[in-house]
């Protein structure tokens, strides 16, 4: 599958992450194209699955789940099947907002949102803990969020290297 963006595409796609009801007329406007031309580069990207969705973003503490943490949970035996049936419990638990398979010593990142601190306990002893493939929960409760969801055009990096400029000044030594 072709990825490659050009600047429209990102400007596009940047707009659509800020505000995803805009209006197409709005966003051709804003990034400078025929409101037709929008309507096309907006169902390309959707065709080659680089837009996957739209979503309202919903406050947790203004539907009262005050408390979000994340476990960080190990599982085992590490199998496709343990790891399957996991995946397939933890989307299942209403209190799960994200779930990540992640490297290191947690095999899983589980963002949670509960009510309070008691609603968490209870989460991670009577819910999670009880899996018999969990081995060991970590929570870290955040205290604050700070979201980017939006994807943003890579910028490159220009740090100069650490290794070529010393293999050329060996190369150069008599």
């Amino acid at each position: 599958m072709d990825t490659r963006l050009d600047a429209i595409d990102w400007a596009i796609l940047e707009r659509l992450q800020d505000d995803a009801t805009i209006q197409n007329k709005d966003l051709a406007a804003q990034v400078g194209i025929a409101p037709s031309t929008c309507l096309d580069r907006v169902r390309r990207l959707r065709e080659r699955q680089i837009i996957v969705g739209y979503h309202a973003e919903v406050s947790p503490e203004a539907v009262g789940l005050a408390v979000q943490a994340i476990l960080a949970v190990q599982v085992r035996p590490h199998t496709r099947e343990v790891f399957a049936r996991f995946v397939d419990f933890a989307l299942d638990v209403s209190e799960v907002r994200a779930l990540f398979h992640v490297s290191g010593e947690a095999d899983f990142l589980v963002h949670v949102a509960c009510v309070d601190t008691r609603h968490l306990q209870q989460l991670v002893l009577d819910v999670v803990q009880t899996r018999k493939e969990v081995v060991a929960v970590h929570s870290s409760i955040v205290y604050e969020q700070v979201r980017r969801d939006a994807l943003r055009p890579p910028e490159p990096v220009r740090t100069p290297s650490l290794i070529t400029p010393r293999a050329q000044a060996r190369r150069r030594r008599p």
